[in-house]
């Protein structure tokens, strides 16, 4: 098995804390160089891993020793890096949002196509098996013929110069908390989606959104409630309702790696409680990303899906800002 040399665009908290060490810790990957335009952070972080530091993202994009790039840049330089990167033939696993434009996720998707490259969109959650068993369950009729599903992400108040108040970066809370509602949507319900309905806020003292709900339906009449925010309590849950019961899965989308999933499911007899085995989500997605890249597999389709309805939600909900 061929291991997938990795080369990193920017040293961000995620990449620190999260996607490193486990692109480090994955037998098939490793990371092979860190680059950053500060050369003192690109040294710092490359050393943790043994890589080589690189400074300047097209520098790093320029070497032969990487098969593929992680970019967990802010969402607003995506589709600029993520283009440079399928241009040097490079594969790509870019954080969420692909890119913040309908238009630029629809050019990357086909460029990586056309060039017979793997483009991962990095929405880790879809890799937990818990997940899986979910579905599996609403498929053997758990709880009868689905009704409705309700899902939430909301964090709480951020520093004031975190770059998800930024909207030059990108920033606001439907293309932050609001992809994963709407991913889990698409998990469990199928790319047929149709928006009612959105509305999106900006906090007091903001140029984002940071707060924001949305209405959908699939074509058989499941209506679809999504939550999502940036200054609330912390909510990362859904619930699947259906015609005998209740599903309900807590911590649903960034749940640790030592975290027993519990999948509550309410009926008329009686609540039963399931616990599922603890499962690393972020390892699952650096070994889903090194298959991709060793098949050379398409996007997921619902990576494109999730751009139209991500454009459609906002459109919809822009008459409604101030």
């Amino acid at each position: 098995m061929k291991t997938v040399r990795i080369g990193v665009l920017g040293c961000a908290d995620i990449a620190r804390r999260r996607l490193l060490p486990a692109i480090a810790a994955e037998p098939g990957t490793t990371v092979a160089a860190v680059s950053s335009r500060d050369g003192v952070r690109a040294r710092e972080l490359a050393g943790r891993f043994g890589a080589r530091p690189v400074t300047g993202y097209a520098e790093l994009l320029e070497r032969d020793d990487i098969d593929a790039v992680y970019l967990p840049l802010p969402a607003a330089l995506h589709a600029r890096w993520t283009e440079a990167a399928l241009r040097a033939g490079k594969h790509v696993l870019a954080e969420k949002p692909l890119t913040t434009s309908l238009a630029q996720s629809r050019r990357l998707i086909d460029l990586a196509r056309e060039s017979g490259l793997a483009l991962m969109e990095n929405i880790m959650f879809v890799h937990h098996s818990q997940h899986d068993a979910v579905r599996k369950l609403v498929a053997d009729g758990a709880i009868g013929d689905p009704r409705a599903f309700h899902a939430a992400f909301t964090v709480p108040r951020l520093p004031d110069d975190d770059i998800r108040y930024s909207p030059e970066l990108g920033g606001g809370t439907l293309w932050d908390t609001g992809v994963y509602p709407l991913r889990a949507a698409l998990y469990f319900l199928g790319q047929n989606l149709e928006v009612l309905g959105a509305l999106l806020t900006e906090g007091p003292g903001r140029r984002v959104d940071t707060a924001g709900s949305a209405l959908l339906r699939t074509p058989e009449g499941v209506g679809v409630q999504l939550t999502f925010g940036l200054d609330h309590g912390y909510r990362s849950a859904y619930e699947i309702w259906g015609s005998q019961g209740r599903i309900t899965v807590e911590r649903a989308f960034t749940p640790p790696a030592d975290h027993r999933p519990l999948v509550r499911i309410e009926r008329r007899g009686g609540v039963e409680e399931v616990s599922l085995s603890p499962d690393d989500q972020v390892a699952a997605t650096v070994r889903a990303f090194a298959s991709a890249v060793r098949d050379r597999s398409a996007t997921d389709p619902a990576c494109l899906r999730q751009a139209e309805l991500l454009h459609e939600l906002r459109e919809q909900a822009l008459p409604s800002r101030p």
